[in-house]
């Protein structure tokens, strides 16, 4: 154990953090240790972690220094935030540039970013294809993201970029699958027949524990991860074959899913247009066989479906 390396893990108690933190803690043979940063030690969530064998160290995504003092003696760290959570591009890059310099200051070896395509390379802010937001983005969620890259690259980070995808487990938010008025299961997407690259929330922690594994082969890659490319009447297919009960497609203009009026709902809504007119790019930037070679266990939407049969059965009418 002495001889480990430490993963310093961001957000280790949230969803992608905390499946790179249980693969680590899974695999007590794989050579690392998991250092769990969160801004409440004292969660039920992080003394679970620390029960299980995890360093559960307290730090601040918008305090550097925090970041920095809890990066020491760190082999590699993951780095994620939460544009969700803050809905805020400048507050968010702010965070990842913490994050970048910190890792830096500490001698951090390889460092994992999690992030997304800026949109905006493909859809200028003067194409009225779709809304601008805020004035100066397209999909405020990923365009920060995306932008982000590049200040890992400035701090001279040794970085992994690690591009996801649709978390499955959002069929269960946004209103996505509900049960209508008529009694059945709906998913109601605006993608048309174009594909949705799609995966389990937890693998992508589990890859990027792969990634970790490989050294420093993959810094300075940039890798888009996925489960699988599926058409959303084939997800609704295959639900229908778990659950013993009719799942349909409901297909909508992106127009409408913009205006369903939850928070976030625009960018949402301007997020699946991109992966609907850009299918080829999109779904092409997230090679499953890559995935698999790092994730031999990646799941499918299938075995997702199953595994999570009883939050689809637990849907109510609205």
């Amino acid at each position: 154990m002495a001889d480990n390396k430490v993963i310093a893990v961001v957000g280790a108690t949230g969803a992608q953090g905390g499946g790179l933190a249980d693969a680590i803690l899974r695999d007590p043979d794989g050579g690392f240790t998991v250092r769990a940063l969160t801004r409440n030690p004292e969660s039920d969530a992080a003394t679970a972690l620390a029960s299980r064998g995890a360093e559960v160290v307290a730090a601040d995504l918008d305090d550097q220094a925090s970041l920095s003092a809890a990066f020491v003696g760190a082999h590699g760290v993951f780095g994620v935030t939460n544009y969700w959570e803050l809905f805020s591009v400048e507050r968010e890059q702010a965070q990842a540039a913490n994050i970048a310099r910190a890792s830096v200051e500490a001698g951090v070896h390889h460092v994992i970013w999690s992030t997304l395509e800026d949109t905006r390379k493909w859809i200028p802010l003067d194409d009225d294809r779709m809304p601008t937001l805020a004035e100066h983005y397209k999909v405020p969620h990923y365009d920060s993201k995306g932008e982000a890259d590049a200040l890992f690259a400035e701090a001279g980070t040794p970085t992994t970029y690690l591009a996801t995808a649709f978390y499955w487990e959002n069929l269960f938010g946004m209103g996505t699958v509900a049960r209508g008025d008529d009694g059945v299961l709906a998913i109601t997407l605006p993608m048309g027949d174009a594909r949705l690259p799609g995966i389990a929330v937890k693998d992508i922690g589990i890859t990027a524990y792969g990634v970790f594994q490989r050294g420093d082969e993959l810094i300075g890659s940039h890798i888009g991860i996925a489960g699988e490319h599926l058409r959303i009447a084939e997800m609704a297919a295959t639900l229908t074959a778990v659950l013993g009960e009719e799942v349909k497609y409901v297909d909508i203009p992106a127009d409408v899913f913009r205006s369903f009026g939850f928070p976030g709902a625009d960018d949402a809504g301007n997020m699946f247009q991109f992966k609907h007119d850009f299918e080829d790019y999109y779904v092409g930037a997230r090679d499953l066989s890559v995935v698999r070679s790092l994730n031999p266990d990646l799941q499918t939407f299938e075995s997702w479906a199953r595994a999570n049969k009883d939050r689809f059965e637990g849907i109510t009418r609205p």
